[in-house]
């Protein structure tokens, strides 16, 4: 394994890690997942510059719209939940309740 590799390896495993053990505010695993996203941009953009083909040259750009989608929509939800809510932590959200 390279060193590239394993640093986007361990940088995934770190942001899903956050994800999975962090899950106190609404806002930190929005963060976490758009660190997730990042690191998986960065690599499949440094995988398309290695393979040296035009084929694959769109499919970053695609997952980096897809990833300001997803921000975009995590964003619209706070904003909902605070207001709502008046808090972002996610223990106080209950799917039972409308």
């Amino acid at each position: 394994m390279t060193p590239a590799h394993f640093t986007f390896s361990s940088a995934f495993a770190l942001g899903l890690m956050g994800l999975a053990f962090h899950r106190t505010h609404l806002l930190s695993a929005l963060l976490c997942l758009e660190g997730m996203m990042l690191t998986l941009f960065i690599a499949l953009s440094l995988w398309t510059l290695q393979l040296n083909s035009t084929s694959f040259s769109t499919s970053p750009m695609l997952l980096l719209a897809f990833s300001a989608c997803e921000a975009s929509t995590g964003l619209a939800l706070l904003v909902a939940t605070a207001r709502t809510h008046g808090t972002d932590r996610l223990q106080s959200l209950n799917l039972l309740q409308c």
